[in-house]
């Protein structure tokens, strides 16, 4: 039994090791989350056994969640460059499937039709606003930025408020609301379901999303002209790593111990 025992033990470090290797890797990604792994012990008993003789036979896997604790703020000077004070996450949809997923990284741009998409080409999505910046709708779309005015002059630059109303400059001077960023909160953050890319996508576990305004109720507002780095702490995870690494090397010498009792009660019987 012995054997099997170790043998859990030395399955749950490596999966520690893995989640410890995914956070220091991606600690230099805008707007990562890092991940714990949790186990629990098994015990071989019954009903009718007695507790004070009750062998315990390994561990298992219990879960491994998410941290969606705020990362430190990076200041960039990008005007297209946003990061979210508080709770919340940009919504984003793929053009070609029409899948919605949302992420932390504010790293935005332009295209040359007027699109607003995030660094991988997903279009960001927003609400409609009248002449003052207000939103007049509550279903969030494709934020699409004209590149000419009424009067026919170029779009200059494009800047984000605090509120996350998004406002075109033109080349005559003047300047123009033409969408409110919409975040997205979840009734449990830790139940979406990473797919990579900074991004996650909605779950049974997570809830559907709830959409509103940058900086209203529990929605978090917007600082343009930075990002938000990931929340890893590299020196939490190498104590993590070399914790693993020691519960990975215990288990094996508990192995190679048991074999050598093993090997010595055959020896003796023989």
């Amino acid at each position: 039994m012995s054997f099997f025992t170790s043998l859990s033990g030395m399955r749950n470090a490596q999966t520690d090791l893995g989640v410890v290797s995914q956070n220091i890797a991606n600690a230099e990604s805008v707007g990562f989350k890092k991940s714990n792994a949790s186990f629990f012990d098994l015990v071989a008993s019954g009903a009718g056994t007695d507790p004070r003789l009750t062998p315990g036979i390994g561990s298992a896997l219990t879960g491994i969640t998410q941290d969606f604790a705020l990362g430190t703020f990076e200041t960039t000077g990008r005007g297209l460059d946003l990061a979210i004070n508080g709770d919340g996450f940009f919504a984003t949809t793929n053009p070609v499937s029409g899948d919605v997923s949302f992420t932390r990284n504010g790293s935005l741009r332009i295209v040359s039709t007027g699109e607003l998409q995030d660094s991988i080409g997903d279009n960001v999505q927003g609400f409609a606003v009248d002449s003052s910046g207000n939103p007049t709708s509550t279903t969030p779309g494709n934020i699409n930025v004209p590149t000419t005015n009424a009067g026919g002059a170029a779009l200059s630059s494009v800047s984000i408020s605090n509120r996350g109303v998004v406002n075109a400059s033109y080349a005559d001077g003047s300047v123009e609301p033409v969408a409110m960023l919409a975040l997205a909160t979840f009734a449990a953050n830790d139940g979406l379901r990473p797919i990579g890319q900074t991004k996650w996508v909605v779950t049974g576990a997570s809830g559907n999303a709830d959409y509103g305004n940058p900086g209203v109720g529990q929605f978090g507002s917007i600082f343009s002209g930075a990002l938000e780095r990931s929340n890893v702490d590299l020196a939490e995870e190498m104590v993590s790593l070399l914790t693993a690494q020691r519960n990975f090397q215990a288990n094996a010498r508990a192995i190679d111990t048991a074999t050598q009792i093993s090997q010595t009660v055959l020896n003796l019987r023989s």
